[in-house]
């Protein structure tokens, strides 16, 4: 068990890259891996942590402490902290958690590689050990972020906005094609960007082009675009691109001008309309995700409510919300006072939520009656599950089909037959 080693991932979809990155390393020293396994699963433990907001803190603090038990009991030898939250409170995590036998930031991979007597071999530097089911896997286009926007800690942990070259990332989808990867989810902080600091342009319609073109890849789906400087030439290949799905994230996180300025977002609320309408009607039948904050410094009732009619107005086929978390290291954290209480800010994030639950019921309950197109992910007691091209793994609703002998990973048409606020039913045609 000693040349067993368990990678815990906590965090975004980003972070799993890395481990996976990380595990492949570790698998071509001989290494056997495991992904998010129990304190008892091996004698050597990885953790890849979170450091964005409070409640990421303290589960990637909580989960740091669970495995220095299973130290003390006995049934670890020895554990690693890597990841954001290491890259940003090292210095503090090794004054508190002196049982971690290492503390590595972000990108410090090379060396905590070579801490575990294993070598670091630049020919695997993009080769990932796959740890999402077999047919789609998240491919991470760049990293850092060059936007300032007021409340969030990212650019200082990440550093500036790094495109991975475009040849870089169409061998690496090209390998996971080849491992029978069928769904690309392409991820960045911000796609937006992308291409910019390497190409001196926005590259990411041409790079959309080329993953579009690989044998094998049947969905792509894109997470995080920006909306400020958004790529506009991007809408024709999401359109004209049959593999490229009907699906964009796209964060928003408000609408008053008020709040778009304190938050820094560069971007009003005239402006943020205008780039909603223009996507749809560029790319017919699309669905949007977007992500609200609320609670953020100086949000008045005024603008609260406006967030709200704009929820009602714009009718996101998806969408999530947060409450405001005061961070150090940010501008809002340094520059405002955090005065809207916790449970003002919860009641405000819960209210839209349920303005949105009911535009989410009246949208599925649209589709009852057509047929869609479906991957498998997984068999739940009586039911297949799986998902539309407007539905990403871990974030999105789920089609639920009461059948036999369907195949995980395997596409199938679907009639849908019922519909509720998230998830849809139906049948195999």
């Amino acid at each position: 068990m000693s040349k067993t080693i368990n990678v815990v991932t906590l965090g975004c979809s980003k972070n799993l890259v890395d481990s996976e990155l990380f595990l492949s390393q570790m698998a071509a020293n001989g290494y056997q891996v495991i992904h998010d396994g129990s304190v008892s699963d091996a004698r050597l433990v990885a953790i890849n942590t979170c450091g964005f907001i409070l409640d990421a803190k303290e589960e990637s603090i909580n989960s740091i402490l669970e495995f220095v038990d299973g130290k003390n009991r006995g049934e670890i030898d020895k554990i690693f902290v890597f990841g954001c939250l290491s890259e940003r409170y090292k210095d503090d995590l090794m004054k508190e958690i002196p049982e971690v036998d290492g503390f590595y930031g972000k990108f410090q991979v090379k060396k905590m590689v070579e801490d575990l007597k294993a070598e670091y071999r630049m020919s695997l530097s993009r080769q990932r050990y796959q740890t999402t089911p077999s047919h789609y896997a998240y491919l991470k286009i760049s990293e850092g972020c060059n936007r300032q926007c007021s409340y969030c800690a990212i650019p200082r942990m990440t550093g500036k906005h790094q495109s991975i070259p475009m040849e870089d990332l169409v061998l690496e989808a090209t390998a996971l094609a080849a491992k029978g990867v069928k769904e690309l989810l392409v991820i960045a902080q911000d796609l937006s960007f992308y291409g910019v600091d390497l190409y001196k342009e926005q590259k990411l319609a041409e790079l959309l082009q080329k993953l579009a073109a690989i044998p094998g890849i049947e969905w792509i789906k894109l997470h995080y675009a920006y909306p400020a400087k958004f790529p506009f030439n991007l809408l024709p290949a999401i359109r004209d691109n049959k593999n490229v799905a009907g699906y964009l994230d796209i964060a928003l996180q408000h609408c008053s001008d008020n709040l778009l300025r304190l938050m820094r977002r560069n971007i009003t609320k005239k402006e943020t309309i205008a780039l909603i309408h223009r996507i749809r009607k560029e790319v017919p039948g699309i669905h949007l995700r977007t992500t609200l904050l609320v609670g953020h410094p100086g949000e008045t009732e005024e603008d609260f409510e406006e967030l709200k009619q704009f929820v009602r107005e714009m009718r996101f086929e998806r969408l999530g919300v947060f409450p405001y978390s005061h961070e150090e290291d940010t501008f809002a954290g340094e520059t405002y006072e955090d005065t809207i209480p916790s449970e003002v800010k919860q009641a405000r994030a819960e209210e839209i939520m349920a303005i949105q639950q009911e535009i989410a019921l009246e949208i599925n309950q649209q589709k009852i009656g057509t047929v869609m197109k479906v991957v498998i992910d997984r068999k739940e007691e009586d039911f297949f599950v799986g998902r539309t091209e407007f539905d990403s793994p871990e974030v999105d609703g789920e089609v639920l089909i009461r059948a036999k002998g369907l195949g995980i990973g395997g596409f199938y048409l679907v009639k849908i037959t019922e519909a509720e606020e998230f998830d849809l039913y139906g049948d195999i045609v």
